[in-house]
């Protein structure tokens, strides 16, 4: 039987938890806003980001750049359990700047970090977040954990040059008004640009198309609306989904969890 957990607490939104016990539910490729960690405890996992191919067993850690196309999936015949923290990218930043000087996030330089300390001290955090005690002792677990994955995995100095202004207004434009149908040509005229072009950069630069982008952006969206305690109906409508079965093929296909598998984890 598949257990599946998510868990935000409401004084530390700039984190997201969630474990998946005995699990042979398959991802297709996905990205996420923010800059994300699995680990497994139990099983083998195939793991994939840009274009790079990793096994993923328990004593790693999966790192996951924000906005970078990736899976995660179980071997054949093979179930896993497995933790995954979501981390808001400003929060990311802060901590950084604690460390080093920067003026933007520094991705990580590796896709998998392969310390058993550090896995050990994932898993704690992960456990501590998700089950009782003191806040401020939570946080603090936190930042450690975070801290030493900074320090083992970025090199600030070799941060990438930010994507192109177009690139990054075309982001903006793709996750603004949900609920609104569009279309390239009428995001191409307001950034005054060759439409096919524009479309041709983008995939070149993130792997995925503006469509793809777009749906991803609709289920991080839809995602908060449904810890929020809105009716499924509603969170489809606000997130533009022509209906509810529309949104619940492409949430699960994207988190591998119903849309109220998920709900459920928030509602008291």
């Amino acid at each position: 039987m598949s257990n599946e957990k998510f868990f935000k607490h409401p004084k530390l939104p700039f984190a997201e938890c969630r474990y998946s016990k005995n699990s042979d539910r398959h991802f297709k490729s996905h990205i996420h806003k923010t800059f994300s960690v699995g680990a497994i405890d139990q099983g083998e996992v195939i793991y994939q980001v840009e274009g790079k191919v990793a096994n993923l067993q328990p004593g790693s850690l999966a790192l996951i750049n924000p906005e970078i196309l990736h899976s995660c999936n179980p071997t054949e015949f093979c179930k896993r359990s497995y933790y995954v923290l979501y981390l808001d990218v400003e929060w990311c930043l802060q901590l950084q700047q604690s460390l080093w000087k920067l003026k933007a996030f520094s991705p990580v330089s590796t896709i998998l970090l392969e310390d058993n300390s550090i896995y050990r001290q994932f898993i704690n955090t992960l456990e501590s977040l998700m089950g009782e005690g003191d806040l401020l002792e939570k946080e603090q677990i936190l930042v450690d954990l975070v801290e030493n994955i900074f320090i083992q995995a970025c090199e600030p100095a070799a941060v990438k040059n930010q994507l192109s202004l177009q690139i990054e207004q075309l982001k903006l434009h793709l996750s603004d008004n949900l609920d609104e149908d569009t279309s390239m040509r009428q995001i191409a005229l307001k950034l005054q640009v060759n439409p096919y072009t524009l479309l041709r950069q983008f995939k070149a630069t993130t792997g995925i198309t503006p469509h793809a982008y777009r749906l991803n952006c609709r289920i991080e969206l839809a995602k908060k609306l449904l810890r929020q305690g809105l009716k499924l109906s509603r969170v489809a409508l606000e997130c533009g989904f022509f209906d509810q079965s529309h949104f619940h093929r492409h949430f699960k296909s994207i988190t591998t969890v119903t849309p109220k598998e998920y709900q459920v984890n928030f509602i008291q």
